[in-house]
């Protein structure tokens, strides 16, 4: 590699900053400094400590009078003053004094007009290995005259003390907008420096002109584009991959006048229960350059993706390229298809339901779906949540700028949604299985395909959606979850007890909602 100039990373002392190493280079740091151990299929293995998922309640932006009118202040997007950040981040480069650094200087945003750059700076080599895996990296030429746009610094050593710091744990992800720059302090979980990127484009973009969105996306042979949305766990990944289509990405993604665009470059799996049978290509991509956080593995290797000793939230992050079949670079045209993900714990979701604009605009708004075990700290069990936007704690602004920027593509585009319940159905969680995958599968490939445009539809008596009456590859009584549940009285207690969350919801949140939006949702 070319010598690149110097940068100067505000850290002191005689530790060495090792920049833009290869991924050779990071997994043998990462195995020399005994941060974790190779899998059987050469992918490096580590255990993230007491966080094994993103910590909501430690995430903080700094409150200045530049962006204060702009932030949706509230539970999510808790201020900070300007001064206790600067506080935390001085002692945190002190922290990092004499210590050995990984700096990864990367790109958020596979189309060229909408790219930030990022400048990664980790205390672990397995973490500057996992960003460096999960951003879009940069050719040799591009790295000559490399500026970032936003710095983050990631130090899982360096802890807080809450009643000195002003934050609430040992823990803190702090983002200043103004200055461009993320601090990530107590948390060695991975996943808080690709969220961090996230909510920084989320903040990013919209002033662009852009829809940012939480969602995986495929392309089909024809060109035909489709973006999934849904909160972690709820089956964006698995849903993606599809061998029959060529995929944009997993997670985050841009929505512009040309099309749709991958915010990063590389995936980031759930991995529990994972089976090579349900899920090959993500399976096939754990191998060397893949990070597998909070996997158990025996002493040849052999990862267990059924053993949840240290987590549920069980993590593969590897470049998107690992997948046979991905779009590279990371871009679409126009979605032709918008579907939401939702893992109704409750039961009584229809399998899959076609929603006109206006009951679009509801379930992105509301963002219903379960939290699942472990992807956040705290979550033992599945748990009834409305994350806005179908991903609530990553969206800076108010919701009305997303949600508008929507609803104004799906009138241009003219584009189908469909919401899909890949969660339970015939009974609450627990009392019944989830939702068979072949079936999830065969729903989402026929709205795809276009199989479910002409089919006939009732009307769900609660939730007031469209529900197909026929779907192929899926049986007919699986479509309609009364007939699922069998009792009829049980489901309608259930199915109101959900309408009502839903009502009440919306009515605390989005109290000034034109009518034909508010009124598109569930009736208890």
């Amino acid at each position: 590699m070319k010598e690149l100039k110097p940068i100067d990373l505000g850290i002191a002392g005689e530790g060495f900053v090792y920049r833009n190493l290869s991924v050779p280079e990071l997994v043998e740091f990462a195995l020399e400094r005994g941060e974790g151990r190779l899998s059987d299929t050469g992918a490096l293995v580590v255990e993230t400590g007491k966080y094994t998922g993103r910590s909501p309640d430690d995430k903080f932006i700094v409150d200045v009078p530049s962006v204060h009118d702009e932030i949706a202040w509230g539970k999510i997007n808790v201020p900070i003053s300007r001064e206790k950040f600067e506080s935390i981040k001085a002692k945190m480069l002190a922290y990092l004094q004499n210590r050995d650094v990984f700096v990864f200087d990367g790109f958020a945003g596979a189309d060229p007009k909408y790219t930030q750059r990022f400048r990664i700076i980790n205390e672990l080599a397995s973490q500057n290995m996992f960003i460096h895996q999960l951003l879009i990296r940069p050719t040799e030429e591009q790295l000559e005259d490399y500026e970032p746009d936003y710095t983050i610094i990631a130090a899982p050593g360096f802890k807080c003390i809450p009643e000195l710091d002003g934050v609430h744990s040992e823990a803190a992800i702090i983002i200043d907008y103004e200055q461009r720059q993320v601090i990530i302090a107590g948390s060695g979980y991975a996943g808080e420096i690709k969220k961090s990127v996230f909510s920084v484009m989320n903040y990013v973009l919209p002033k662009m002109g852009i829809l940012s969105m939480h969602c995986s996306a495929n392309i089909g042979e024809g060109g035909d584009s489709a973006v999934f949305f849904g909160l972690s766990g709820t089956g964006k990944t698995t849903l993606s991959a599809d061998p029959s289509r060529r995929l944009i990405g997993d997670d985050e993604h841009g929505w512009s006048p040309d099309g749709v665009f991958n915010i990063e470059g590389g995936c980031y799996a759930k991995c529990i229960g994972l089976d090579r049978e349900k899920e090959p290509q993500i399976y096939d991509a754990i191998k060397f350059g893949t990070l597998l956080e909070n996997v158990i593995v025996d002493e040849k290797g052999v990862p267990d993706y059924n053993d949840a000793k240290l987590t549920e939230n069980t993590r593969a992050g590897y470049p998107v390229d690992y997948i046979s079949n991905a779009a590279i670079p990371g871009v679409g045209g126009i979605p032709k298809t918008v579907i939401f993900l939702t893992a109704d714990a409750f039961g009584v979701m229809p399998p899959i339901s076609r929603l006109d604009e206006n009951m679009a605009m509801y379930h992105f708004v509301s963002g219903y779906t379960s939290k699942l075990a472990g992807t956040e700290r705290g979550i033992t069990e599945p748990t009834a949540t409305f994350s806005t936007l179908f991903g609530a704690p990553f969206f800076p602004l108010n919701a009305s700028v997303y949600a508008t920027m929507l609803g104004k593509k799906l009138k241009e585009t003219g584009a189908k949604v469909f919401l899909v319940n890949t969660g339970w159905c015939g009974g609450a969680a627990g009392d019944v299985p989830r939702m068979k995958l072949k079936y999830t599968r065969a729903m989402v490939s026929a709205a795809l395909a276009g199989d479910l445009d002409s089919v006939e539809y009732g009307v769900d008596p609660v939730f007031r959606v469209n529900v197909p009456k026929t779907c192929p590859g899926v049986p007919d009584e699986v479509l309609d979850p009364i007939n699922l549940w069998g009792d009829r009285d049980k489901y309608m207690e259930s199915a109101k007890k959900l309408a009502e969350l839903f009502e009440k919801n919306f009515k605390s949140k989005f109290p000034d909602m034109p009518e034909n939006i508010a009124s598109a949702g569930p009736k208890a």
